[in-house]
């Protein structure tokens, strides 16, 4: 197994920088998942990564090697594309050993004519059983991929993948053809596969519950550069700017401008409508910014109706008067959307929550699980 090392990696097109100087150590056997919108360069680094793009500037590291140079079928990965890229004329079977019989070792003279089969028909009938087995694909080893369902497709995808024995795998967005349902269980499957074989493993996803649910870090991306790597709880908990907060968490958190005001020895986060005091511990962070408009920030799952019991106790700094505006029933929890003046608020609601549409109700934000930005410079202030 190895390691993957991206150093000040850069790829321009005519005058569009995709991916800007990115620095990423991605760990052996570790499970990094590079998120971000459509046109954040996540896919093209991990093209990169494997060879089918060539980097402007900057290099890459697969264990100890340099790998810029070196052709794809030479790097030791395997790639799972977004589409499944099956052969339709073949079985399951010769699609997950095509890889094994094309590849031909040297034993001198002119290539190819002088060059031998690098796997014995028993090595790859062994190498594609066993990883028939590990992904429940053995019953469907003669079928043709038209005969399959889009999960079981994916599943030879990987499989083809598994037989390479890779240092490291590459997956774009390998789930995004699936339907809901099944896109969480081929996701529970992933999280094993990797857990049983260990392999170095990058996945690309616009999905950030994806990212959060499978990657031991994540690195997310914008603009073609990563604002953020790190655990995915320390993600969500302490976004380092406003574009990590804004795209880790669903649904997203919310924001609203408000003006840094001193009222003794306590600070008041003032958004015009409505007025919350910053925790002592935020506060502290915060008092540079007193005169100065930042932007306050908190999550749907922060917010309190103050009718139910509720974790956080409602006091004066953090219980405000809001209006119902939209209520969309989840099951156990209910969105909804709240206003006050030009301020609307997201909230996940318990759904024994008796308010209604048009209601007017008072909620509870935990002001402890609040976050605070820079406005100028979106970096966060605690």
């Amino acid at each position: 197994m190895a390691g993957v090392v991206l150093k000040n990696l850069t790829k321009s097109f005519n005058k569009v920088t995709a991916v800007n100087s990115i620095n990423l150590e991605i760990l052996d056997k570790e499970f990094m998942v590079l998120v971000g919108p459509s046109g954040c360069g996540k896919t093209t680094a991990l093209r990169m990564i494997a060879g089918l793009e060539e980097s402007t500037s900057g290099d890459i590291l697969i264990g100890e090697r340099l790998v810029n140079d070196v052709s794809p079928k030479d790097r030791d990965i395997a790639m799972v594309f977004q589409n499944y890229a099956l052969y339709p004329h073949m079985s399951v079977f010769d699609n997950m050993s095509f890889g094994l019989r094309l590849k031909r070792t040297p034993a001198g003279g002119v290539w190819p004519f002088n060059s031998k089969k690098t796997f014995s028909n028993d090595e790859i009938s062994r190498r594609v059983t066993e990883a028939a087995e590990i992904l429940g694909l053995k019953p469907l080893l003669q079928r043709k991929p038209k005969e399959l369902s889009g999960g079981q497709r994916q599943r030879v995808a990987l499989g083809r993948a598994i037989v390479r024995e890779p240092k490291v795998f590459l997956m774009d967005e390998p789930l995004s053809n699936l339907d809901a349902k099944l896109r969480v269980q081929t996701r529970a499957e992933l999280i094993k596969l990797h857990r049983r074989l260990g392999i170095t493993t990058v996945y690309v996803t616009h999905d950030q519950v994806e990212a959060m649910t499978m990657g031991d870090r994540i690195a997310v991306m914008s603009n073609g550069i990563i604002q953020q790597c790190d655990k995915p709880l320390t993600l969500y908990n302490h976004p380092t700017n406003l574009f990590v907060a804004g795209f880790i968490g669903s649904p997203a958190m919310n924001f609203v401008k408000v003006k840094i005001v001193q009222d003794g020895d306590k600070l008041i986060a003032d958004a015009g409508s409505f007025k919350v005091e910053l925790p002592a511990d935020q506060a502290n962070r915060a008092r540079d910014h007193v005169g100065k408009e930042c932007t306050f920030g908190i999550r749907p799952e922060d917010i309190y109706d103050k009718q139910l019991i509720a974790l956080v106790p409602s006091t004066p700094g953090n219980t405000i008067k809001m209006d119902v505006d939209v209520v969309e029933p989840l099951g156990s929890d209910v969105e909804m959307y709240l206003k006050n003046g030009d301020i609307t608020l997201i909230s996940l609601i318990d759904s024994a929550s008796p308010a209604k549409m048009g209601d007017s109700i008072e909620v509870v934000l935990d002001m402890k699980k609040s976050h605070l930005f820079d406005t100028q410079t979106e970096q966060a202030l605690y």
